[in-house]
């Protein structure tokens, strides 16, 4: 063969070999998966940090990053360390939602999500087409059932055939000394969280034996009502014989809370008032707001910042220091976004040193694990129900005391 053609031989051959051995590796290459490096795993997430109410889940960006953190400081997960963006703001608008969801896969090329609070997720469609592990509060039906998206305490809002965590029902009925022959009026906000939240509610109170005499979502949730006695009266005579019920529950945010029970309270409301959002010390600076949330148990799906388990004390210290070293008051998103990259990086952790979506999934199907901050962990489990555990604290005298301990109680079905 004449040494021209020798040369254009070998060379053809030499690209036959590269084109075959890139695509034998192009699977498992760490270059090949958006987001993942020989040591790095891009990460961020998407949080109401700023909504027209004034209400913020900024807190959730702090703990997650705190627990990035401790993750980056012990070595990473397998070799890598977290690259973790912080969150995009969503302003609590379904439109922005979506946006940062799009901006964090195409513009960012970020692994995963994580964490994803906000009472929105329009962009879930999106993330769950991208095959982009998500993790965040599952108060939302986006989480229960899609195959990327987790909540970091499994499904609150099930679909007929998953189940619902009775904590607050029972905790409440632990509270009143009993179900038997007492009422409870649910109300919450004109949006998708409230109405599910009134569904899932409503069933898990008449199984708990409580009557449900009243529930609604019917508060607008883009404009605060400046005058709650619409609200009040109805809620007020809703109970037996046209009497208070002995139970008001709200699935709202804080200022809507704030308004709520300053109202009920200045119309002579004796029972117990209950919430799922306002265990923040923070609160309590402002006496308006500290009158108004006294006595009020609120709803805690992860142990209180009152335990001195080890866990909660190493989210302490790890709060601290991504803080700046500063003691800052504890809340509920703190937690949430600690324990949304918790799981994500304990599925990742299981996922072994070759990192792609599909070995993510793997992982995450058959993962479980146990004694965490919120219980007993499992998947996919927590694609049909939550994982089941909680407790009551009671805001009195400025603070905050536990009023029925954190507990794991068995799940009904929900149809």
């Amino acid at each position: 063969m004449p040494r021209p053609l020798r040369v254009i031989a070998a060379a053809f051959a030499l690209l036959l070999v590269t084109a075959c051995n890139s695509a034998s590796t192009s699977g498992s290459s760490p270059s090949s998966v958006r987001g993942v490096t020989a040591d790095s795993i891009k990460v961020g997430g998407i949080v109401s940090m700023t909504t027209a109410s004034g209400y913020s889940k900024k807190d959730t960006d702090l703990g997650a990053r705190a627990r990035y953190d401790r993750a980056n400081a012990e070595g990473g997960i397998n070799g890598r360390k977290i690259e973790y963006l912080g969150a995009e703001d969503d302003g609590q608008d379904p439109a922005r939602n979506l946006a940062a969801a799009r901006k964090l896969i195409q513009q960012d090329k970020v692994f995963a999500v994580s964490p994803m609070s906000s009472v929105t997720f329009a962009g879930a469609d999106f993330l769950e087409a991208q095959k982009v592990p998500t993790v965040g509060w599952g108060t939302l039906p986006s989480f229960c059932g899609p195959a990327h998206l987790y909540g970091f305490n499994g499904c609150l809002v099930p679909m007929p055939g998953g189940t619902l965590n009775q904590t607050w029902p029972e905790g409440l009925a632990s509270v009143l000394g009993g179900s038997r022959g007492k009422s409870v009026a649910l109300i919450a906000g004109d949006n998708d969280a409230g109405k599910f939240g009134i569904r899932t509610f409503t069933q898990g109170f008449k199984a708990a034996g409580f009557q449900v005499a009243y529930a609604k979502a019917v508060v607008p949730a883009t404009s605060m009502p400046s005058d709650w006695s619409a609200y009040t009266k109805e809620i007020l005579r809703s109970g037996p014989g046209g009497a208070a019920p002995d139970a008001v529950v709200s699935v709202m945010q804080t200022p809507y809370n704030i308004g709520l029970f300053t109202a009920l309270k200045r119309s002579g409301y004796k029972g117990v008032i209950s919430d799922p959002t306002d265990y923040d010390p923070g609160l309590l600076a402002k006496d308006a707001t500290k009158q108004a949330l006294d006595g009020v148990h609120v709803l805690l799906q992860f142990q209180p910042f009152e335990s001195d388990s080890p866990a909660m004390q190493v989210f302490k210290a790890d709060i601290r220091k991504a803080a700046g070293g500063e003691d800052v008051p504890l809340n509920m998103h703190m937690m949430t976004g600690y324990m949304s990259a918790d799981l994500f990086l304990s599925i990742a952790e299981k996922a072994g040193k070759d990192l792609t979506v599909e070995s993510f999934q793997r992982a995450a199907d058959g993962f479980s694990d146990t004694g965490t901050l919120v219980g007993d962990r499992a998947e996919p489990k927590g694609k049909k129900e939550s994982f089941g555990c909680g407790a009551l604290v009671r805001l009195k005298n400025g603070r905050y005391e536990v009023a029925v301990p954190f507990k794991c109680y068995p799940p009904i079905p929900f149809g």
